[in-house]
């Protein structure tokens, strides 16, 4: 198993939509895929889930994440019976932010498609995040607690992952450098960047090479510090970059190699240069130079799939399905009229997957 993690430090540039429908490919190609929300926004999840669904999700969950100890001790009875339907990673990571016992019993992921099952989202982990800062500086003195606090996410991770036997979890992240992200990113095997064609991207990878080689160093001190056996609760090694993509830019066919606008060219042939500047070495070195400067699916997915991500919204469904979905009604006619292009997306997205997973096989 292989954790993956996707990151931008600037918003807006399609990450949930791609990190959906890469989700959607990679399991439609045969390999089995988890998906943990780490977004306190939610966005995955409600890109992937009716709100009803996780309104009655979330309010089960609201005496536990008040007071998990309490609230079990409470009924015993109930709390096992929580446990027998899909919860949030907050309620999963809560006992840990408590400081109690871990759950007995994974509770089961929802299930998406065909190999594709999800760890919804909740907006209350911004107190795992304040637990994450609070506990980070007891790492460094092996502090049983505040390692369990930085390593718990990769650990469920391990453990779902065993259960089930999925080939990767894929985190989906916001777009802060704050404390959890530090957490998500520097603990899983790899993560990419989803880049808009704007010098807000050639930023947010400045930002986050700074970010990365801070990180590096805390890590590689902690392990120094740690025993052998405490050591055993992190990744053998840091994260490494697999590499950008162009998301969602708009389409101007002939303008550029990449039928990109000029302006949006310009900054696109910056981001390669950009990454190898600010992303450490030590993060980057596992993949050629020549490759790590090409789009992961070279122009793929570059350009932007217009009114197609709303529909993929509003059903719940990647766009390649939208058409076939039963229950379409006023919207039937414009999706069934443009069936070709909605279908046409699933080939863009296999063959991005097929350039990902040739770079994840250089983590090996």
């Amino acid at each position: 198993m292989k954790t993956v993690s996707v990151f931008n430090n600037k918003g807006g540039v399609g990450k949930t939509t791609l990190t959906y429908h890469m989700a959607h490919a990679l399991a439609a190609k045969g390999k089995k895929i988890l998906i943990f929300d780490l977004d306190p926004q939610c966005n995955i999840t409600s890109l992937a889930v009716p709100q009803e669904w996780l309104l009655g999700v979330w309010e089960k969950e609201d005496p536990y994440i008040e007071d998990f100890k309490h609230t079990r001790e409470k009924d015993e009875t109930s709390f096992k019976k929580m446990n027998r339907n899909t919860r949030t990673i907050h309620y999963l990571l809560t006992p840990t932010q408590e400081g109690t016992a871990d759950l007995d019993v994974l509770p089961p992921p929802v299930e998406l498609a065909k190999n594709l099952h999800l760890i919804p989202g909740r907006l209350t982990m911004h107190l795992y995040e304040d637990k994450i800062s609070s506990r980070w500086s007891d790492v460094y003195q092996g502090d049983p607690l505040a390692i369990r606090t930085i390593t718990r996410i990769r650990e469920l991770a391990e453990q779902y992952a065993e259960l089930y036997g999925y080939d990767f979890v894929i985190m989906d992240t916001s777009p802060s450098l704050g404390a959890l992200n530090k957490v998500i990113i520097s603990t899983t095997d790899g993560f990419l960047i989803p880049c808009a064609p704007d010098m807000f991207s050639l930023y947010g990878i400045r930002n986050l090479g700074n970010a990365l080689g801070v990180w590096q160093k805390q890590f590689r001190t902690i392990y120094q510090l740690l025993s052998e056996e405490k050591r055993k609760q992190f990744p053998e090694r840091f994260v490494s970059l697999l590499g950008f993509t162009i998301y969602n830019a708009k389409k101007y066919t002939g303008n550029s190699p990449w039928d990109l606008a000029k302006a949006h060219y310009n900054y696109a042939m910056r981001i390669p240069s950009a990454i190898i500047e600010n992303i450490p070495l030590e993060v980057r070195g596992h993949i050629d130079e020549a490759v790590m400067a090409q789009p992961i699916g070279q122009t793929s997915i570059m350009h932007t799939h217009n009114t197609l991500t709303g529909m993929s919204q509003k059903y719940h469904l990647p766009m390649w399905d939208v058409p076939n979905f039963p229950y379409l009604s006023d919207d039937a006619s414009t999706v069934i009229a443009n069936k070709s292009v909605y279908e046409a997306t699933y080939e863009k997205y296999v063959t991005f997957c097929e350039d990902l997973l040739s770079r994840i096989s250089s983590l090996d």
